[in-house]
């Protein structure tokens, strides 16, 4: 349901209306590794119902699902936001996001370069 949710926010409502409820700053317990191992389950999870959908969802509703969920166990996370730069654009997806915990990516790991264009939540 939250990726479906996401599907729809992304395509139905302006950004600045949703982007405070992306990342999370120091909210609790658990941080470091045992948020970590918490965080790569639920991408897992996130992952698994994408590959389930009859529709294809792109990294941003992923994201937002697992930021969505994160929060939700209390923990600290970014949504990081970037953009290839110019010479390495070979086709339209040059624009991609992601969920970092602890300076690790959790779902989105795609090769670069990326330029970080937005990074919303915790620091690395």
């Amino acid at each position: 349901m939250l990726l479906l949710s996401a599907q729809i926010v992304v395509t139905a409502i302006p950004f600045r209306f949703w982007r405070e409820r992306l990342g999370a700053k120091g909210i609790g317990e658990p941080r470091g590794e045992p948020g970590l191992v918490k965080a790569e389950q639920l991408a897992a999870n996130v992952e698994w119902a994408a590959s389930r959908l009859p529709f294809t969802t792109k990294c941003l509703p992923r994201a937002m699902a697992l930021s969505w969920m994160l929060r939700r166990h209390g923990i600290a996370h970014s949504v990081v936001f970037a953009a290839r730069p110019e010479p390495a654009r070979r086709d339209s997806d040059s624009l991609h996001a992601w969920v970092e915990v602890a300076g690790s990516r959790v779902i989105g790991d795609l090769p670069g370069p990326w330029m970080e264009t937005l990074r919303l939540g915790d620091e690395p």
